[in-house]
């Protein structure tokens, strides 16, 4: 794959998006992974139904997740080998972005 494509067509991402793709780093489906959400964050971040099934369904059909399994009539979903390359461009960004803000305020 093209990393700087990848960057250039994914980075940065939203929070939302950037919440939902961490939140597949084991398979989950929509309503599982918006409670995941609120506690990872304390709630901080609720993630709406709209916002959240706008979010697998683009990234389903960009092939950064996959539906990986049908339970009780929910679609889990999991990341896919793209997914996992796109988030860990935009952690290797946040670190950046953190690392360059702490040497500036040391200055």
């Amino acid at each position: 794959m093209d990393i700087k494509k990848l960057q250039n067509k994914y980075l940065p991402l939203t929070e939302a998006a950037y919440y939902i793709l961490i939140s597949l780093n084991e398979p989950r489906h929509g309503y599982g992974i918006m409670q995941h959400v609120e506690k990872l964050t304390n709630g901080r971040i609720k993630i709406g139904a709209g916002t959240m099934y706008g979010n697998l369904s683009r990234m389903e059909k960009e092939g950064l997740i996959t539906s990986v399994a049908e339970e009780d009539r929910k679609k889990i979903y999991g990341l896919s080998e793209k997914g996992k390359i796109v988030l860990k461009l935009e952690l290797e960004r946040l670190e950046e972005l953190i690392e360059h803000g702490k040497n500036e305020m040391r200055n």
